[in-house]
């Protein structure tokens, strides 16, 4: 018997259990803690259960326990290029070239041509003069604060900015201030009254949860009143916002004014993963040498950067899925504001369905699945308490008919269930 398995023989472990025996009173109190707000949970009708995709991201899907073909509204595929057969087969193609994936960071040996040109196609989309990838547009905000603001500089973010903003601020060492949701008048008394160094205003583009819009013009305004710079995450709103699908300053006329913009690859941009921060030279050239979810996670894998590079090269010969994601939303809001529902947010592919109560929310997405439509309800801590809904999105790969298709199924389950007449 070789000496290893000697040893192993005489620990008693035979390779079907765990090696190592945790203490079994710690484990049992973790239990006990855990299962106790598990409950509490689920009594407040707040648990999240995760339904089981068997197909590709689409329109039209499949579920874990049935075949039948469901549509799915509550996905980030805004342009419908989740499994677009050009995109997969592009993909397939550098997976073949460039292999599965690096296995190092970047800067050890985790730099490909390919991550290069994404790089610049993405900064050509936006017209700016660098781009740096991350494995995450969370990691993107995760890697900005900290890297560039010290003790000396001051933060001031929306109070409703997404979880990964507020993460990475709490990372930095700057001071940090919030001002109310989309209040100039609170942003500009605290921009009056700091003496910071740098002044970083951080905001959505688009908030995720109700599908409101930062204004950006003003806050770029206040930015230059009082020498500060603008941060926007454009996760919701690249590819598809704005006339031609450059976001938020596109659609609010500042194009080319805003400092910092981070984004996401992983929605519109085909629905993968990956993200970046877009911006200056120098700003870019700091974060590859300070940013440590760059510095310290391997590189976005071969066939994940094929998916931004023909997705990049779709959206600058074309804006014609974004005036189409944009045409569906018009039909979609306008009719269900029509038949009594209260429709949160502006213009935007994200359209909240207000119910306000989670147990509601919860039943209401679950009569809309009998009917053949994928929607989720949304509640506490994801939404403040009293604020529960149903949050459609709108894709540009939804049809005319399918979106009649749902509009009529929430009228039916909103008068079961009394929310409409």
């Amino acid at each position: 018997m070789p000496a290893f398995s000697k040893i192993l023989s005489l620990t008693g472990w035979s390779g079907r259990q765990p090696m190592r025996q945790y203490s079994a009173a710690a484990q049992s109190q973790l239990r006990e803690l855990l299962g106790k707000q598990l409950s509490g949970i689920k009594e407040a009708g707040t648990f999240k259960a995760e339904r089981i995709i068997t197909s590709s991201q689409s329109t039209q899907i499949t579920v874990q326990g049935s075949d039948q073909k469901i549509l799915n509204f509550c996905a980030n595929n805004y342009l419908g290029l989740a499994n677009n057969p050009e995109i997969v087969q592009y993909s397939q193609q550098l997976l073949g070239k460039y292999g599965a994936g690096l296995s190092s960071v970047r800067f050890i040996c985790g730099t490909q041509d390919i991550h290069k040109q994404l790089e610049q196609k993405i900064s050509q989309f936006h017209g700016r003069e660098d781009t740096i990838l991350y494995a995450s547009c969370f990691d993107a905000n995760a890697g900005i604060f900290e890297a560039i603001l010290t003790p000396e500089d001051a933060v001031f973010s929306d109070e409703l900015n997404h979880a990964s903003i507020i993460d990475g601020i709490r990372l930095c060492r700057a001071k940090k201030q919030r001002y109310k949701h989309r209040d100039l008048a609170d942003l500009e008394q605290q921009l009056r009254s700091t003496d910071a160094r740098l002044k970083l205003i951080a905001t959505d583009g688009v908030f995720s949860m109700d599908g409101n819009i930062a204004p950006l013009a003003r806050i770029v305004e206040l930015a230059k009143k009082y020498d500060a710079l603008v941060f926007v995450d454009e996760c919701h709103a690249t590819g598809f916002f704005g006339a031609t699908g450059r976001g938020t300053e596109e659609y609010d006329n500042v194009m080319g004014e805003v400092d910092i913009i981070n984004s996401t690859l992983g929605k519109a941009l085909g629905g993968a993963s990956g993200g970046y921060t877009t911006g200056p030279t120098e700003l870019i050239s700091f974060l590859r040498q300070k940013s440590r979810p760059y510095l310290f996670s391997n590189t976005l894998p071969p066939a994940v950067v094929a998916v931004g590079l023909k997705v990049m090269d779709m959206l600058l010969s074309s804006s014609e899925l974004s005036q189409r994601v944009q045409s569906n939303t018009q039909r979609f809001r306008q009719a269900m504001t029509k038949a009594g529902f209260t429709i949160a947010g502006e213009n935007h592919p994200i359209c909240p369905v207000m119910l306000g109560d989670a147990r509601l929310a919860s039943s209401f997405a679950d009569e809309m699945l009998t009917r053949g439509i994928y929607v989720i309800g949304f509640s506490y801590p994801v939404v403040p308490q009293g604020k529960a809904r149903i949050r459609v999105q709108i894709s540009a790969a939804h049809t005319e008919s399918e979106i009649d298709q749902a509009i009529q199924a929430f009228i039916e389950v909103g008068r079961s269930l009394k929310v409409i007449k």
